[in-house]
């Protein structure tokens, strides 16, 4: 056979081959291939085996249809109380037309992340810091409803998106946690004093209390010497011996008690004892 025969059906077979390479595409599960026919969109290759016609149609770009998590990263933002947080989110999409993800903007990724990161910032911003730090269901809500109209357009459904961190700032963290040892100490001193003032009217109480028992007592005493001092006087009328006898065995025994203290070094005792409990006598009948 004719060596030049030979290679023009080489050639050919490598041409065929080539051209059923090029004209037969097997698209694997999970992703979905956009076709350019001469430089322009032509159609969306689905998972299977798939024909388009060679050197004409080209694939352009493969895109994935698994759920896609995009994690936007940390930024500042800056509540309405003028308290600067840190908040990043998490974000999970699906590509539903790839031909829209694809032709509708430059780079569908960085494009999510900036709008969520510029929808967040503005749904921070116009919360207190309290509210920001303790609303966190609320946020995602409006931050998925704020989104999902826009990314539609480049047909990407936003299956959801979570806040995986809000806090303050290192600065105000620890202007916080100042805060919050000094209303601390705050409520320990007015517990403490609270505790003191219970105190001291408990005891002004107890004071008072037992003054005004005593005073009850005294009166008692008072009024039962009175009743004593006048049966005696009633019952002893103007004889004089059986009140001296009474007066001078009291006497006796009180300086029977003075003589037995330990303190007690000198008894003094009345030359006359008589005569001093006439002079006693004398007195009460006065």
């Amino acid at each position: 056979m004719d060596i030049g025969v030979l290679y023009a059906t080489f050639i050919f077979v490598l041409i065929v081959g080539v051209t059923l390479f090029k004209g037969v595409k097997i698209v694997p599960q999970g992703s979905k291939w956009v076709i350019q026919r001469l430089g322009k969109y032509h159609s969306t290759l689905a998972p299977g085996l798939n024909f388009i016609i060679p050197y004409f149609d080209r694939v352009a770009y493969k895109v994935t249809t698994k759920d896609i998590v995009l994690d936007v990263p940390s930024q500042e933002v800056i509540t309405k109380d003028n308290v600067v947080i840190i908040a990043n989110a998490v974000a999970f999409i699906n590509i539903m037309h790839p031909e829209k993800a694809v032709y509708g903007v430059e780079n569908y990724i960085i494009a999510i992340q900036n709008l969520v990161q510029t929808s967040l910032r503005s749904i921070i911003g116009e919360m207190q810091l309290d509210d920001a730090l303790s609303s966190r269901d609320t946020i995602k809500a409006t931050l998925k409803a704020s989104i999902s109209d826009d990314i539609s357009d480049w047909g990407i459904t936003l299956k959801t998106v979570e806040i995986q961190d809000i806090n303050p700032s290192d600065t105000m963290q620890k202007a916080m946690e100042e805060q919050a040892a000094a209303e601390r100490q705050r409520r320990a001193t007015v517990t403490r004093a609270d505790g003191e003032k219970q105190a001291a009217i408990l005891e002004a109480d107890g004071r008072f209390e037992a003054s005004k028992r005593d005073a009850q007592a005294k009166i008692v005493l008072a009024e039962a010497s009175q009743q004593a001092i006048e049966k005696v006087a009633q019952a002893i009328k103007n004889e004089e011996l059986p009140v001296m006898y009474l007066l001078g065995e009291k006497y006796i025994e009180s300086i029977r008690s003075m003589a037995a203290a330990e303190n007690a070094k000198t008894v003094v005792l009345p030359a006359d004892i008589p005569a001093a409990v006439r002079g006693i006598i004398g007195g009460l009948s006065k």
